[in-house]
């Protein structure tokens, strides 16, 4: 959503540089599971053999960090945050051939050091 009215502050410090936190709605996340596909995984293991990196499963991380974001920031949303700090990170292995990314923090309402809309 690029609404600047709904626009999200994400940052891995525990302050919003510039803001005030208001009010802390607590813990937000979002995850995202995805497999890969018989034909990645003989890629990957050829790729494997010879050495580089293994784009196939570049771009499967990838999308599901972001679908993690977005969840974790409609979480955010619905709690009438406008920023998330302690902003993190976290995958494992659900299992074999598939991987679950997870997008946390502290979803937070902030504002100008004087107060008003941030």
């Amino acid at each position: 959503m690029n609404d600047p009215a709904h626009e999200i502050h994400v940052t891995t410090l525990e302050i919003v540089p510039g803001r005030k936190i208001v009010h802390s709605f607590g813990l937000v996340r979002g995850s995202a599971v995805r497999a890969h596909h018989f034909g990645t995984d003989l890629i990957a293991f050829l790729k494997n053999l010879f050495g580089g990196e293994i784009e196939e499963y570049t771009k499967v991380l990838a999308e599901a960090r972001e679908q993690a974001l977005d969840r974790m920031l409609s979480d955010a949303r619905s709690l009438g945050a406008n920023a998330v700090v302690g902003f993190r990170f976290m995958s494992a292995e659900v299992i074999s051939g598939a991987a679950e990314m997870v997008a946390y923090g502290t979803a937070v309402r902030v504002e100008p050091p004087g107060g008003g809309a941030a």
